[in-house]
């Protein structure tokens, strides 16, 4: 069943136009409508990749189907699409919704961290788990992270958000780039040395059973893909062959000019203790490097 929407709180960034939104079980959500800019299947994207990460243990926020009223719409000026030209009222009815990461308490998220509180992330080795999810679901956008942190603590935490892109957004093709999904910074993969890093994602992505990704994809309302099941099918048979491929799609990524991981091939040790070699990716990336 879906969760209603009761109230609306305010508009959201990003090219989706979401809408911070309180439901009937008192959490706050950031709510996708079925009429965006984006596309409508950028719904049952976000509905299938959120669980997906969130089977293979990975952080990403909780989501749920929202049911939001004709009468909450009409009644909340705010709940429009802005098309450029034109506007619409947000499109009643099953909506997505992702949990609002840190809360509704002011200060307790951003989505950018200077390169030294970064790189200290309580979870940094999670964006090697997260780059395998992206290129097994083909993310064609940027991965995105915002961060959060409990009062007194000095590190912060990642949690993944915004999967609307992946599966080629409202194409449900897979067409592979090595530069696609990926984190802007290259600060978060230099301390991977290995295959070993991008455990234990990767084994669960390369083990998870068909019938738990069936199961995440009947989840999704039919309307969010105009009720055409043999498009749905098609793209979760195809997701499944893919997740042999996730190894290759990732070499493409360290092969790049991009030069992701320059510390591939060296110890933990070295890295762990400071002795590594900094990307050339990030300019004002200040770490030390092997002599």
């Amino acid at each position: 069943m879906a969760v209603l929407a009761v109230q609306h709180i305010r508009k959201m960034r990003g090219g989706a136009q979401g809408q911070l939104m309180l439901g009937a079980d008192g959490h706050a959500y950031v709510v996708k409508f079925q009429n965006n800019p984006q596309h409508l299947r950028v719904l049952a994207n976000e509905l299938m990749a959120t669980k997906l990460a969130i089977a293979v243990g990975l952080s990403a926020p909780a989501c749920d189907v929202l049911e939001v009223t004709d009468w909450l719409i009409d009644n909340t000026q705010d709940l429009e699409v802005d098309f450029g030209s034109r506007r619409e009222r947000c499109r009643a009815g099953h909506c997505f919704g992702s949990r609002l990461v840190g809360g509704l308490m002011p200060g307790h998220l951003l989505d950018y961290l200077p390169e030294e509180q970064l790189v200290e992330a309580r979870n940094l080795e999670e964006f090697a788990g997260v780059l395998a999810l992206d290129k097994w679901t083909c993310n064609t956008n940027g991965r995105q992270a915002v961060f959060t942190r409990k009062q007194r603590e000095k590190r912060y935490t990642a949690t993944f958000i915004d999967f609307g892109y992946c599966f080629n957004a409202g194409e449900w093709v897979f067409r592979d780039s090595p530069l696609r999904g990926v984190y802007a910074r290259n600060a978060v993969y230099a301390g991977v040395t290995g295959w070993d890093n991008f455990e234990p994602w990767l084994s669960r992505i390369e083990a998870l059973e068909p019938e738990a990704v069936w199961s995440i994809a009947e989840t999704v309302p039919p309307e969010w893909y105009e009720g055409d099941a043999g498009a749905m099918e098609t793209m979760v048979e195809h997701l499944l062959r893919r997740r042999s491929r996730v190894r290759e799609l990732i070499d493409a990524f360290r092969e790049s000019s991009r030069e992701p991981f320059p510390n591939w091939g060296r110890s933990k040790e070295d890295v762990r203790a400071g002795r590594f070699v900094a990307t050339k990716w990030d300019d004002d990336l200040r770490i030390g490097r092997l002599m």
